[in-house]
């Protein structure tokens, strides 16, 4: 008896000398108690998690008769089961419904002509989902599952706002029709949140591409409506405003995260320079400097060098990208929330930090030559990204976390029990 006591004695002892989050969900009561249904959610998914839905109308001209035969019918799942495209050869057309145009009217970005698209279930965590089989539990589908085990019910005190992966946040001083509409749902969707749950203010959760748009949309926002309505961002592996290199492998290569059975990355490349979202998050010089990312056997590209870049891979940019019109890609601006703020990112991974093409063609898979990081995005990035956000969060004595878990992968934040139970600790922490 008296050693079991000494035993007690010394592990009360250590649990008071962890860190305050892990305290919590260590502790004698568990997480299923300690992290409680207090304020309401909006757990937002990473790229590739959305659904997207198509309608095509008689102004649209198909380029192969199978691909019109939808004409009419309604609304079908465009971007919903990468098996199903294959399996029914519809990949051309996906293409081709799928890409965006540019409007000189306008200065943005559409749908090809008499093709129309939505996102299904906005408002619902149901909106999220991943493409095939191969990740049940991607998309925020365990830690929408754990809250759900502790009392979070969808459209009651959770809720998502899934969105068209094509299209990307505009930067400072430009126009997006798309996230102008986008964001005051968004703002509705909080409001309406915040008063089905006693005025209370809303947690914000966000992977990847979620975490950056919830970054983007709370810094649209007046400052008194978000010191209102938000009660905490818990941003996981956010893509950050400073870039990663994935950005210029998907772009040389083809997108790699978007993932079809036996298709090509290089096929979709035509597509994927078509999406705004495809030129977000470059790398940038605040945090790759004028180091080389891009190596060939006559010349290299740094973060200063984007539109010869472009050039030597056959992109055009008059026309068809608005990098033309936008401030130059080495003045990078990393705007704090100025809300409480947690950020929990993965380390150790190995990670893209050079892509080498000797000969100079880029059609072909390059050499890799990697650093630290999540797998995904590069640590210097998230250094220097997390350093300009706290800087400017500690000026105003508002709450800053940065969080390091190592031998965690980008996507596997979420999946993998070490690094859940951690984030579900900063969740309550957050909820308290």
């Amino acid at each position: 008896m008296a050693m079991n006591a000494a035993f007690l004695g010394l592990l009360r002892l250590l649990l008071l000398l962890l860190p305050s989050s892990l305290h919590d969900y260590l502790g004698d009561q568990g997480v299923g108690q300690q992290l409680q249904a207090h304020y309401p959610i909006l757990l937002q998914g990473g790229f590739g998690c959305s659904v997207l839905e198509a309608r095509l109308t008689d102004a649209y001209t198909p380029s192969l008769p199978r691909c019109g035969a939808l004409k009419g019918k309604g609304w079908f799942p465009l971007w919903n089961s990468t098996v199903d495209l294959v399996n029914h050869h519809y990949m051309p057309c996906f293409e081709e419904q799928m890409s965006l145009v540019f409007d000189p009217a306008t200065n943005g970005f559409k749908n090809q002509h008499g093709v129309e698209t939505r996102v299904p279930n906005f408002g619902s965590v149901y909106g999220f989902s991943y493409k095939d089989d191969t990740c049940p539990f991607c998309c925020n589908v365990r830690l929408r599952n754990e809250l759900q085990a502790i009392g979070y019910r969808d459209g009651d005190n959770l809720f998502g706002a899934p969105y068209d992966i094509r299209h990307a946040p505009p930067r400072p001083g430009q126009y997006s029709e798309v996230y102008t509409e986008y964001f005051a749902r968004v703002k509705d969707l909080v409001q309406h949140a915040s008063e089905k749950n006693g005025n209370k203010p809303v947690i914000f959760i966000g992977h990847s591409f979620g975490g950056r748009l919830i970054l983007d949309f709370v810094n649209s926002t007046p400052l008194q409506w978000r010191k209102k309505y938000i009660k905490h961002l818990v941003l996981l592996s956010p893509t950050p405003h400073t870039g990663f290199m994935d950005v210029i492998t998907n772009f040389i290569e083809g997108p790699r995260v978007l993932r079809f059975p036996n298709v090509p990355y290089l096929d979709l490349r035509k597509m994927w320079w078509s999406f705004t979202s495809s030129l977000l998050s470059l790398p940038s010089s605040m945090a790759f400097g004028q180091e080389p990312i891009i190596i060939t056997k006559h010349r290299n590209y740094s973060a200063y060098d984007y539109p010869e870049f472009f050039a030597a891979i056959g992109f055009s940019l008059k026309g068809v990208s608005p990098l033309t019109k936008l401030p130059p890609l080495t003045d990078m601006r990393v705007e704090a929330p100025m809300v409480p703020l947690t950020i929990l990112n993965g380390v150790g991974i190995e990670t893209t930090k050079q892509v080498v093409f000797w000969d100079g063609n880029f059609d072909v898979s390059p050499e890799l030559v990697y650093g630290d990081g999540d797998g995904v995005v590069n640590l210097n990035s998230v250094l220097a990204f997390t350093k300009e956000l706290e800087k400017q969060q500690v000026s105003e004595n508002i709450l800053f976390k940065f969080i390091k878990i190592p031998n965690v992968t980008h996507g596997d934040i979420t999946i993998q029990d070490h690094s859940l139970r951690i984030v579900l600790a900063e969740i309550a922490e957050a909820n308290s």
